[in-house]
């Protein structure tokens, strides 16, 4: 399990980051925020492509996965190369391709909980200060760049950039960086909204994974 806990290390950088409403010194940048977290709770589907890249001090590109997230209420399954997890909104299958082995969980519907819908929404708190560093092109695009600057020393990055479609009001892209000085972003590719989903799409089959391993937590 520890390869696709190498995946969460950058959403739970920027999935712990909600609700920045009594903090904040630039209400610009709020706005900002709001208007694409507001955006996204108008779906009622969303699936959503994106490449997970790592990179050194030097901004050597280290690794970079390629990966596909699809959600409906509180029901999500993201899969990358040789990961994938699954929730139907109550039981959380976490299923590691190389083992064979998939872990299930109750989900923990805590508001410290990491959730795909949460990276797409709550991604700024009350433990940041934020600010609008201001805008600029990418191909027909403005994007709207928000430096986010962790209160609490000892969290292990530095600094999270935001990077926002001012016309869409979407996440395109956001940047996690490491005091050690290791990088990890995660670019949206695509984001279709409101497609139909079926709900098996979130339940793990066993029976097509023959062999797996089942580590029952619940």
């Amino acid at each position: 399990m520890k390869r696709f806990y190498t995946l969460l290390i950058l959403l739970i950088g920027i999935g712990t980051l909600k609700g920045f409403a009594q903090t904040t010194n630039d209400p610009e940048a709020k706005k900002v925020l709001d208007g694409v977290s507001a955006k996204f709770k108008t779906f009622k589907t969303v699936k959503a492509t994106f490449t997970y890249k790592v990179e050194n001090a030097a901004g050597k590109v280290l690794s970079s996965k390629n990966g596909a997230v699809s959600m409906k209420g509180t029901k999500y399954r993201v899969t990358i190369v040789g990961q994938e997890i699954f929730c139907d909104g109550v039981n959380v299958w976490t299923y590691d391709k190389a083992a064979n082995e998939v872990t299930i969980t109750k989900l923990d519907n805590s508001s410290n909980t990491l959730t795909p819908q949460k990276l797409f929404t709550n991604f700024y708190d009350k433990d940041f200060l934020y600010k609008l560093n201001g805008e600029k092109k990418q191909g027909t695009k403005t994007l709207q760049e928000i430096e986010m600057t962790p209160t609490d020393k000892s969290k292990p990055f530095h600094k999270v950039y935001v990077y926002v479609d001012k016309t869409g009001k979407t996440l395109i892209s956001t940047k996690v960086m490491e005091k050690s000085g290791t990088r990890y972003s995660y670019t949206v590719n695509t984001l279709t909204p409101n497609g139909t989903i079926d709900d098996k799409q979130f339940v793990f089959d066993a029976k097509k994974y023959p062999g797996v391993e089942v580590v029952d937590l619940r």
